[in-house]
């Protein structure tokens, strides 16, 4: 087991001028977005959140907060998830919150629930309001996010053949959105939850420990 150490400067980020903000014990405490109105995740599993804190040395409150996009809160958080089903729009409070949020060390891990083909329509529509600079771009194989924690040669779909591809953007050569049309729900490690109707990546658990690893580490 490969066990990564998080100084306590690089998870400062002192070259953000978003705060870190910490649960308890100096933990680091992950958000789960409130958009378009009422719209969050229905069953995205934070079990990753407690294999990060056991494969690593990154501390993490278990547990996400609900934080709305349009709000202030949003920048006290370093690393945020959006999912969900069903087309959405969002407002443009929530497009200016978004920009400015990830243009200033924030990190966006996104994902269409359950493989939701509507939810991946309007989530791409709105990366291009968002970022006017040009559309969500593949991220080769060969990047960290796939070995920063877990070496993951590729991403098994639970209901299909075939593999699923990440997607994402950068800012001055970072990765700030990870976006997969495909469901990293983990459902698995969800009460009461399955994507019945749906196709997620096999290997949810594992990607999304990179994922946040990956975001407070670099």
């Amino acid at each position: 087991m490969k066990l990564i150490h998080a100084s306590l400067a690089t998870l400062l980020w002192l070259s953000s001028s978003i705060p870190l903000l910490h649960a308890k014990d100096g933990a680091v405490q992950c958000a789960m977005l409130i958009y378009a109105g009422t719209k969050t995740s229905r069953c995205f599993s934070d079990e990753f959140l407690n294999s990060v804190q056991q494969k690593t040395s990154i501390a993490t409150e278990r547990r996400f907060k609900d934080v709305k996009l349009a709000g202030d809160e949003l920048f006290t958080f370093p690393f945020v998830v959006m999912t969900g089903e069903g087309d959405f729009q969002l407002s443009q409070r929530e497009r200016d919150n978004l920009r400015k949020y990830l243009l200033n060390g924030g990190f966006l891990l996104a994902s269409a629930g359950c493989s939701n083909a509507d939810w991946d329509r309007s989530f791409r529509g709105e990366m291009r309001q968002v970022f006017e600079e040009g559309d969500l771009e593949p991220i080769p194989q060969s990047h960290a996010i796939y070995r920063t924690v877990n070496a993951i040669e590729q991403l098994d779909l639970a209901k299909s053949s075939g593999t699923a591809s990440l997607e994402g953007v950068e800012h001055q050569g970072k990765l700030v959105v990870l976006y997969s049309p495909q469901g990293l729900n983990d459902t698995s490690n969800t009460s009461g939850c399955c994507c019945c109707g749906g196709n997620e990546i096999q290997n949810s658990l594992e990607i999304n420990v990179n994922i946040l690893a990956y975001a407070l580490l670099h």
